[in-house]
């Protein structure tokens, strides 16, 4: 019998085993997966959307963290914010060839979640206790 030393296939984001803690995809990870940069990526994967639109269509985010997550979704080149000159002002934001490549692979991950949630958060409750 043969034993070949086959080496473990290696961790994107890695250097030797180690997650560095100045790679830049440190970075990037947090903006995407903070906890309104999914919802704000999902929300967009469809379709473009008005201010307003992505404000009433995640339920729970302020205007200020809504505005946020925009401003850093924008400057990482995922999210295209297109300003119109009209009157009233209209401003829509979708989704770049980067934005769009990037929720292709969110997209799998939420299915995931929303298929376990239910299970996952029902082995947290505490047990129900019952009196006689």
């Amino acid at each position: 019998m043969t034993v070949r030393n086959v080496q473990p296939q290696a961790i994107p984001g890695t250097t030797e085993g180690i997650f560095p803690a100045a790679c830049p995809s440190r970075t990037v990870l947090d903006h995407v997966t903070s906890k309104w940069g999914v919802l704000v990526l999902l929300a967009l994967s469809r379709e473009s959307h008005r201010w307003g639109e992505l404000r009433r269509g995640i339920e729970g985010i302020s205007e200020k963290m809504l505005a946020q997550t925009l401003r850093t979704l924008e400057r990482d080149g995922f999210v295209l914010r297109e300003a119109q000159a009209v009157i009233p002002p209209r401003v829509d934001y979708s989704l770049t060839a980067r934005g769009r490549e990037l929720s292709a692979h969110l997209l799998p991950l939420m299915s995931w979640i929303d298929s376990n949630a239910a299970e996952i958060l029902a082995s947290e409750a505490p047990p129900t206790t019952q009196t006689a």
